[in-house]
């Protein structure tokens, strides 16, 4: 493993230009299709989360074998480039049927929700890359870097699309193919440093598992991350679920356009890119567990502050403010885990990074959508169900500062 003493500048580019370009396509449609999948295909609030939850099952039988797979064989960017393109078609196909005149909601369903285990999948091969991009001292920063990139384009994706949100699925496929375009450098020009050894084969991967299986227990028991990981969890619970259905909770407690809610996003996207840079930059000097808890008490008054906004004045600077925390809470995490891992375990340690942060769309979108089925559709509803989410916040800060490994990694 080729180890650089602060951080390998090419690299950096290529992977934070990837970040960038899938950023394009997740935003136009967390806040495009979201709404239209619900408000006008008629897809329930309860199944829409489920699609988040059944991909997020899928992840959890394959991310690990996969991961596990790569540690051992090497291949990230190989599992990265299908992985993308699966994203691709599938989204760009979701978008297509979507503009049908009678759309078929279960097909278009199923179309996102295999592009959205692909999205995620692609975060298992693409997180174990910061270690060969930056040494231990300068991760944050490149953390920060990637996690500026990944707000930028959201900001350039909703830009980009503005003129077209008078329709709901006209952003879609334009922001599609922009996002493999922009992808493409990354998809071709980065040098893994551990190149694919072997043909990937089921009985390859059957062996992984029966590894990963034996392997869990012990990393789980043992690892200095498993504080960590179980705190991103429940941290993530709270903050995806509130995401994916942020363009939602506008439509129903406030009837805001789609216009007003783009710009509202940019706005909240300048501030997450920022937050991401200075979030980088103070855990580098402060100590990256420190600043990571510190975000964590930020989200604890954040979230309950946008639910009671008694306006949508207050309600705009609420959600504004909290962009800083969004930024934030990726770059400090992603960091303070790649110090807790050896490089022989870092690529199976952000599988399950990466499973926290998206099995979190499992548990949190449930409890969303279950508040929503119990109290209905009512603004009153969207509200308990924001707050709800402060819960998982709260259990994330009392395992990350109760949890004490035996040892201890200076960061």
């Amino acid at each position: 493993m080729i180890v650089y003493r602060t951080m390998n500048k090419k690299k950096l580019f290529l992977w934070s230009l990837y970040d960038f370009a899938n950023s394009i396509a997740f935003i136009n449609f967390v806040l495009y299709f979201a709404t239209w999948i619900v408000v006008n295909g008629g897809l329930s609030d309860f199944w829409y989360n489920a699609i988040f939850a059944i991909a997020t099952v899928m992840l959890f039988f394959s991310a690990p074998s996969l991961a596990a797979f790569t540690d051992k064989h090497g291949g990230r960017k190989f599992f990265l480039n299908i992985s993308t393109i699966g994203t691709f078609v599938c989204y760009g196909l979701a978008a297509i049927f979507s503009g049908f005149s009678e759309p078929n909601i279960f097909l278009i369903a199923i179309l996102f929700l295999i592009g959205q285990y692909f999205y995620q999948l692609a975060f298992i091969f693409y997180n174990p890359m910061l270690e060969e991009i930056a040494d231990t001292s300068h991760r944050a920063r490149a953390s920060g870097i990637g996690q500026f990139s990944n707000a930028l384009g959201q900001v350039v994706g909703l830009l980009i699309t503005l003129p077209l949100s008078d329709s709901r699925l006209a952003p879609l496929i334009p922001s599609v193919i922009i996002f493999f375009v922009l992808a493409l450098p990354m998809m071709i020009f980065y040098k893994d440093s551990k190149p694919k050894e072997k043909r990937v084969s089921f009985q390859i991967l059957k062996s992984e598992t029966i590894i990963f299986k034996k392997k869990f227990f012990t990393f789980m028991t043992l690892s200095l991350a498993t504080p960590m990981l179980l705190a991103f969890f429940f941290l993530s619970d709270a903050v995806i679920t509130a995401s994916n259905n942020y363009s939602i909770y506008m439509e129903r407690v406030f009837s805001v356009p789609d216009k007003t809610k783009s710009i509202l996003l940019m706005a909240i996207l300048i501030m997450s890119a920022l937050g991401g840079i200075v979030a980088g930059w103070i855990g580098d000097r402060i100590g990256v567990l420190k600043t990571f808890k510190i975000i964590l008490v930020g989200w604890i008054i954040a979230l309950p502050a946008v639910a009671l906004a008694p306006n949508f004045t207050v309600f705009i600077i609420t959600t504004v403010l909290v962009g800083v925390l969004i930024g934030s809470m990726w770059a400090t995490s992603r960091a303070y885990l790649s110090t807790l891992l050896s490089s022989e375990e870092m690529g199976y340690g952000f599988s399950f990074y990466t499973l926290s942060e998206r099995f979190s769309t499992f548990l949190g979108p449930l409890a969303w959508g279950g508040v929503i089925w119990f109290f209905g559709t009512e603004p009153f509803s969207y509200k308990i169900a924001m707050i709800t989410m402060t819960i998982f916040v709260i259990i994330a800060f009392i395992i990350l500062h109760f949890w004490k490994r035996p040892l201890i990694v200076s960061n």
